[in-house]
């Protein structure tokens, strides 16, 4: 005698949430409100309680970015809560290529890390230039490409520019390491 193929087991159906838990569930785009509020406070405290040197030049200070971003933050926390609490409700991402059956990519993430702290290891003793060819490259490397007659030099390139324009055409001082003494 041949037996039929078994029948799937239904799934049991948890019973809907009812009162202060189903609002909460309904509403819990409101975390998101409640994080950029205290966000939107700590910046706006910060910069309220920054010491600045009064004799600066013109209308724009060291407060005023985040004195505008804390305001900012704050306006669009008040905006999503009323949107929330109006019935609206964020929609779900269809355009993402994501299997969320799969599991992560330790190997890249653990590369990645590996590049970032070598980066902060290195960037005193041999300078930015050097280290961050090598976060440019380390990073270019964890991500897939195997391109090495490309990428070393165009982290190098990288490197060189983003050192230029941050130590001296911004004026933000990076550790030139010993190669820059050659240069």
């Amino acid at each position: 005698m041949t037996a039929g193929p078994t029948p799937e087991p239904v799934p049991e159906e948890r019973p809907a949430p009812s009162g202060r838990r189903a609002w909460l569930r309904e509403h819990s785009e409101l975390g998101v409100s409640v994080l950029l509020l205290a966000l939107g406070v700590l910046v706006l405290t910060d910069a309220l309680t920054m010491d600045v040197d009064i004799s600066q030049r013109g209308p724009v200070g060291p407060r005023t970015v985040p004195l505008v971003i804390g305001a900012g933050l704050l306006l669009v926390a008040v905006l999503l809560a009323v949107d929330v609490l109006r019935g609206g409700r964020g929609e779900a991402e269809g355009g993402e290529d994501v299997d969320l059956d799969e599991p992560a990519d330790l190997r890249t993430v653990l590369l990645l890390v590996g590049v970032f702290l070598a980066t902060a290891v290195l960037i005193e003793p041999v300078g930015f230039p050097v280290a961050g060819a090598l976060l440019f490259w380390g990073t270019a490397y964890a991500l897939g490409s195997r391109r090495i007659d490309r990428d070393p030099l165009i982290a190098a390139v990288l490197a060189l520019f983003t050192y230029v324009v941050f130590n001296n055409l911004l004026g933000v001082p990076l550790p030139g390491g010993p190669l820059m003494g050659v240069l």
